[in-house]
């Protein structure tokens, strides 16, 4: 649904963001796994796994492929400008490429997950969104933004023949950007639902509220601006820097600040991170998380 060179990104953050949502459950999937040391299902069946899949290779690849078929100029960020002169390739990358990055940012996550490494697994998601938003904002050459708001290569090619407010409303008025609008409403609308369908349902087992800090509806926002706010906000700022400084000294500056900001234990990003209500830790620290035995002594579902 976004171009080429950034679909990959948007996919294992997509990936990454949907483990990280439904963290708590993840854990209990584990946990109920094994059953005196004995594991009683494959993890690689957990519903959360399947479904993350499913949204990608249902939504995020034919989607991407729609507009890839129908505007291959802006798709491509105007390397093809018809589809005759698409390289098969770049089909295969986009379409398979997007069902592996989500599933492969979802087993990442999960994996810090599990260890109890949940913020490591909310990096995964940050650094994913910043170099989607970084492709789009700033580009291999600070053009991003000219590519993303023209249509037609041409358009690019010549964008200092007219202003920007005239670039601006010939996108809006295109039907690439109408494709968007209409894609867009369903698979951001599903994708959010998802995210914060798990991330409710996490709080619902036993022993969540007790982590999270804030009202629902407030840690829904902080983490709706931790995954896709903050890397947006890094993406402006480094495309500043560089502009500014150079690609080297820009760099630099950027990876010292962004170390400051999300790496340090009482860092504001981790401290919003714990009001959310995300695991923060392994589920085997939890002496509450408690599994009756179901038939044959098989784990049935979590208890208080």
């Amino acid at each position: 649904m976004i171009q080429l060179q950034a679909a990959l990104f948007w996919a294992y953050g997509t990936g990454a963001t949907f483990a990280l949502s439904a963290g708590r459950q993840l854990q209990w999937w584990q946990r109920s796994t094994e059953h005196e040391g004995v594991r009683t299902r494959s993890r690689a069946a957990n519903p959360y796994l399947a479904l993350t899949v499913a949204f990608a290779a249902v939504l995020l690849a034919p989607t991407a492929m729609f507009l890839l078929w129908l505007s291959p100029s802006w798709a491509t960020m105007h390397v093809a400008d018809a589809p005759g002169r698409l390289w098969a390739g770049w089909v295969l990358l986009e379409s398979g490429g997007i069902v592996v990055g989500a599933l492969l940012g979802f087993l990442a996550a999960q994996a810090l997950v599990l260890v109890g490494a949940g913020y490591w697994a909310y990096l995964q998601t940050v650094g994913a969104h910043f170099l989607l938003f970084a492709v789009e904002v700033h580009g291999w050459d600070g053009d991003g933004w000219k590519r993303a708001l023209t249509v037609e290569g041409a358009q690019y090619r010549h964008w200092a023949d007219d202003s920007v407010v005239n670039h601006v409303l010939d996108f809006l008025t295109s039907g690439t950007f109408l494709a968007l609008l209409v894609l867009g409403a369903a698979v951001v609308g599903v994708l959010l639902l998802t995210e914060i369908g798990w991330l409710a349902e996490g709080w619902r087992l036993p022993g969540a509220d007790d982590d999270r800090g804030v009202p629902r509806v407030v840690a829904v926002a902080i983490a709706g601006a931790g995954v896709y706010g903050l890397p947006l906000l890094g993406a402006l700022a480094a495309s500043a820097l560089v502009r500014l400084a150079g690609w080297g000294p820009g760099l630099a500056v950027f990876a010292g600040v962004a170390g400051l900001v999300l790496l340090p234990r009482r860092s504001p990003v981790r401290w919003l991170y714990g009001k959310v209500g995300v695991p923060r830790r392994h589920w085997r620290a939890d002496a509450d998380l408690q599994f009756a035995p179901g038939p044959a002594g098989v784990t049935s579902g979590p208890t208080a």
